[in-house]
């Protein structure tokens, strides 16, 4: 069981990140759902857990300092492909897919979408 209802990031351009999440978390199996009321868009496999949001007060949207979203992925395969993706789709690497020393058997990658929010991929499995 998880501990979150869902996770949101800002976003200045709902397009733009829409054309970015859509090519990024495809290879994770995580799909775009349709739009959140009028802010923004909803992801999930089944239901809205990730919210790409347009800020209510109208302020600009701003990344966060410090904060990363991280997305299961299914094999390292995917991994790779969500990395390929999400650069192809307009973000900037924040960390090629590799092996990572926080677990056994991590390996992951970085991105910052064209907000400038910073999200990973990640697959615990021992390589094949």
């Amino acid at each position: 069981m998880g501990i979150f209802t869902h996770n949101c990031v800002g976003t200045n351009d709902v397009d733009r990140a829409g054309r970015f999440y859509d090519a990024a978390l495809a290879p994770l199996g995580i799909r775009r759902l349709g739009n959140f009321l009028d802010q923004g868009l909803a992801y999930g496999a089944r239901a809205a857990e990730f919210l790409v949001l347009r800020p209510l007060n109208g302020s600009p949207a701003e990344a966060g300092n410090g904060i990363t979203l991280g997305f299961k992925a299914p094999d390292r395969s995917s991994v790779d492909a969500f990395h390929a993706a999400g650069l192809a789709a307009g973000g900037v690497d924040e960390g090629a897919p590799g092996p990572r020393g926080a677990v056994p058997h991590a390996y992951g990658a970085y991105l910052r979408d064209p907000d400038g929010n910073k999200i990973c991929a990640y697959c615990f499995k021992p390589p094949a």
